[in-house]
């Protein structure tokens, strides 16, 4: 894990543009207030829309065994089990 470089309240004000651009591009800072950690900046994860084939296969062959069983139980433990349509009046 990378320690996140340190700004300055002022640095933050002065070259917006400068850390915004890095910022984009990936990279977080900590900002300082009188030499005090006082908050983060990190990029927002965008969201992808596409997975090709090859990496689908790579996540899958990686994810956990799933046991039907215990899986129905699962379900069936938090979903509600009443057949009634709490709709109807």
């Amino acid at each position: 894990m990378s320690v996140q470089p340190e700004i300055t309240q002022r640095d933050l004000r002065n070259r917006s543009r400068e850390i915004m651009d890095a910022i984009q591009g990936g990279q977080s800072f900590t900002v300082t207030r009188d030499g005090h950690p006082v908050g983060q900046l990190v990029p927002l994860r965008r969201r992808r829309r596409f997975v090709s084939r090859q990496e689908f296969a790579t996540m899958s062959r990686a994810a956990p065994d799933i046991h039907l069983d215990t899986f129905r139980a699962d379900q069936d433990a938090t979903a509600d089990t009443y057949l009634d349509d709490p709709y109807a009046h």
